[in-house]
């Protein structure tokens, strides 16, 4: 038996009391070296595996589910050691389990799991009962090979999500760094065990030393001193130089309107994460230029910013293969089918002009009415199950109407039951082929373009792109997508009556 120190103290305490506080004991768990059952595939499901293997990746996981969603299926292709089991759950389920998350919609399934494991004395999560829950699965903040678990005692996830967001946007990535320079710095040192937290607390001294400038408050005085040193020189070569100023004054003025038009509407898709086709189009055309050079534009503009997007999606492993393939082949031939359409009609703009105002009203229409929606799709909804012919039609409309892949392929998928960050991602990188495409074949079928109108898009959505990721959070979308709608049905409008005047 072991017996404590003779200076030790410990402070009596009255367990008749009720305790107060969060009484949680904060463990971390190798469960790289334990088997955990999870019954429940869907949404929520899928939220917890997700939690387990990216901060487990070596972690033995059963899921046992009668339904199963394809997006549990693509994510797991990767993990050898998750076994899928499609069945009803047995209380046999749980005999070689060392830990259990119950993760279905089913109030009584879930007892009964909670039963079946306190019988075999295993501990278990229950999504969203905190007082059927043995431990809760906490918000976690990863530096490499440093973890901090955050927990609110299952009052409040949100508040431990953001918590989560602020910490790890305050703790840099070079921590694990020092973590690893810190570990390589234990190994060589010698001597007793006061020497070595001499040692160590000498190294680490920097750690808690008083930072001397805001990090934030530097990077934009960073920008700012960019900006106003371009706007310096700009104004010193105006006025000091003349073959600038008249080179600058050369400039096709279209080039400037496009510019600033392409900046605002890369701002606005990025706080609202669409309209930049259907905007851009609905100003082009209201600028005089073809509904085939409009489309040439959106999609020549759009090739880097939806590769890059693309890239990160898969990065981060948002993307769905099995719906990528599905999108990929009908969508480009929709879209190689579309502009090459729209091209041999170019002599017909009198014509096409009005149809694609059309369009871009009813887009307009749709913006607005997304605007006000916000009744939720119910659990029983059944997926769209033709992704072929949606690719081949997102596609032909996107390159004919100069926009609108996202609009109806996105936002068809997520309406139709399919996981809006898979379907973000696919969306994405399927997007970057499909610009590529229609962009090639504008470029072969047109043989003058505004290419003025054209560069100033490309470079003003470009310049916007950094910015608009990181005011994004900060703007209410609601307002935005009321006030994009709005324009963009009063932009078409007065193309269609424009029209209307021409031909009475």
């Amino acid at each position: 038996m072991t017996s404590l120190p003779k200076n030790s103290e410990l402070t009596p305490v009255n367990v008749s009391e009720k305790p107060e506080g969060n009484q949680l004991f904060p463990v971390f768990l190798k469960l790289n070296h334990l088997h955990t059952v999870l019954i429940g595939a869907g949404n929520v499901g899928l939220e917890k595996l997700t939690a387990l293997l990216n901060n487990s990746q070596a972690a033995t996981v059963t899921i046992v589910a009668e339904s199963i969603l394809p997006e549990v299926y693509d994510f797991v292709a990767t993990y050898p050691k998750v076994t899928l089991v499609q069945k009803s759950f047995t209380e046999d389920d749980l005999n070689d389990a060392d830990l259990v998350v119950a993760a279905t919609a089913n109030n009584v399934l879930n007892e009964r799991i909670r039963q079946a494991a306190h019988a075999r004395k295993l501990l278990i999560n229950v999504a969203d009962k905190p007082d059927l829950c043995d431990f809760y699965l906490g918000s976690i903040v990863k530096k490499g090979d440093l973890k901090l678990a955050i927990s609110t005692n299952g009052k409040s996830p949100t508040a431990a999500k953001r918590l989560k967001q602020v910490l790890a946007e305050a703790l840099p990535e070079e921590l694990d760094t020092t973590l690893q320079q810190l570990s390589a710095l234990r190994n060589t040192l010698t001597g007793d065990f006061a020497g070595k937290v001499k040692a160590l607390n000498k190294a680490t001294a920097v750690l808690i030393e008083p930072k001397p400038v805001n990090k934030k408050n530097f990077k934009w005085l960073i920008w700012l001193t960019i900006i106003a040193s371009l706007g310096i020189a700009i104004t010193a070569l105006w006025y000091n130089e003349p073959s600038f100023r008249s080179y600058v004054e050369g400039v096709d003025k279209i080039f400037y309107y496009f510019l600033g038009a392409g900046f605002v509407f890369a701002m606005i898709d990025g706080a609202i994460g669409m309209s930049y086709g259907v905007t851009s189009t609905a100003f082009s055309l209201s600028m005089g230029i073809t509904p085939a050079a409009a489309s040439m534009a959106v999609h020549l503009s759009e090739i880097m910013s939806n590769g890059i997007a693309g890239w990160m999606h898969y990065r981060m492993g948002n993307i769905n293969w099995k719906l990528f393939k599905l999108l990929i082949i009908p969508g480009i031939l929709g879209a190689l089918t579309g502009a090459y359409l729209v091209s041999s009609l170019e002599h017909y703009t009198m014509y096409t002009k009005p149809l694609v105002s059309v369009y871009t009203l009813i887009l307009g229409s749709v913006i607005l009415s997304k605007a006000f929606k916000t009744a939720n799709r119910k659990a029983g909804d059944k997926k769209i199950k033709q992704i072929p012919l949606l690719g081949l039609g997102g596609g032909f409309i996107d390159a004919v109407g100069g926009g609108g892949w996202g609009s109806i392929v996105l936002s068809s998928l997520i309406a139709g039951g399919r996981h809006p960050r898979f379907s973000l991602g696919t969306v994405k990188l399927t997007r970057f082929f499909i610009a590529m495409i229609g962009s090639l074949t504008f470029l072969i079928m047109l043989n003058k373009a505004p290419w003025s109108a054209i560069t100033g898009l490309m470079i003003g959505s470009a310049l916007a792109a950094p910015i608009a990721a990181r005011i994004s959070n900060r703007i209410s979308v609601k307002v935005i997508m009321i006030a994009v709608g709005i324009i963009v049905i009063l932009v078409s409008l007065k193309s269609i009556y424009g029209f209307a005047i021409k031909l009475i």
